[in-house]
């Protein structure tokens, strides 16, 4: 049986989030998953929205640290553009390597955010990380094939979490900007 864990926030993207909003959360660092949340799996060049995001989330005194089951490959090509510290092979929802790596860096779990698209790995490793959950939907319905499975079971619960309220107060959106 699968023990639910509700998310404290949820959004329809990473990209809709107000970066305010996070900053009003009071911590420190965010930790984004990159497949599906932040880039469609198999894009290796940031996108000038993802760049201008990471900047401002540096800009408001955040710290943005990208997390990823997938490979160090895949994961450092696309970090390394960004300029940020990332953390590939996390296992996720395992929770040994995310603390070892944070606690590398000198900082407090308490002090997180964790963003992610997918209920059984980024959710549930931020409810045992004890941080805040933002729960995204996945930017693209193409996944690789190791994410095929929990996508199976990802979407029932996420109608079970609709239904049962348990996806969180929705997080502030960005405003948008009339011209």
């Amino acid at each position: 049986m699968i023990r639910l864990q509700k998310a404290n926030f949820h959004a329809k993207s990473i990209y809709d989030i107000d970066p305010t909003f996070l900053v009003k959360l009071e911590r420190k660092v965010v930790l984004i998953d990159l497949d599906n949340t932040l880039s469609v799996y198999n894009v290796m060049v940031p996108s000038a929205q993802t760049f201008n995001l990471i900047s401002e989330l540096k800009e408001l005194g955040l710290t943005p640290i990208i997390i990823s089951n997938n490979k160090e490959k895949r994961v450092k090509t696309y970090c390394s553009q960004l300029q940020v510290k990332f953390l590939p092979s996390t296992h996720k929802p395992f929770t040994k390597r995310i603390k070892n790596f944070l606690k590398g860096l000198g900082i407090d779990l308490k002090d997180t955010i964790l963003i992610g698209d997918q209920i059984l790995t980024d959710l549930k490793l931020g409810r045992k990380l004890g941080s805040l959950t933002i729960l995204t939907e996945p930017l693209s319905k193409k996944d690789q094939w190791t994410t095929k499975f929990n996508r199976l079971i990802d979407r029932p619960l996420r109608k079970r979490y609709f239904k049962k309220n348990m996806l969180g107060r929705e997080a502030t959106k960005r405003k948008v900007e009339v011209i």
